[in-house]
């Protein structure tokens, strides 16, 4: 089976970015705008106090607030790095697959 125009292009610019994709500038470059969007919905909800027995609880003791932040900061390092690695492989096994389909043709 000959392989698509448009995965020869995927393959050839696969060989060139794959080794720069799997810095982690590129990683926190691509899962960052999805972690920020999540976090900030919570931050968010946090301050707008909808749910007043929370908004208590955490008041009792200050350290709540740096908590809460600390916990955003988790969850975004968390989801760029899972998101960013994940992107990574799909396409590195879909390289890997056009790779094994080209050499098998010819």
């Amino acid at each position: 089976m000959m392989l698509t125009e448009e995965e020869k292009n995927f393959i050839a610019y696969w060989e060139q970015n794959r080794g720069r994709k799997k810095r982690l500038i590129w990683q926190l470059a691509a899962g960052l705008p999805l972690a920020v969007l999540l976090s900030g919905g919570i931050f968010i909800t946090y301050f707008s106090g909808w749910y007043t027995r929370a908004v208590m609880l955490i008041n009792l003791n200050h350290s709540g607030t740096l908590v809460v932040l600390a916990g955003l900061l988790l969850i975004v390092i968390f989801i760029v790095v899972f998101s960013a690695r994940h992107r990574w492989d799909l396409n590195e096994q879909r390289y890997q697959e056009l790779l094994a389909r080209r050499d098998q043709s010819s």
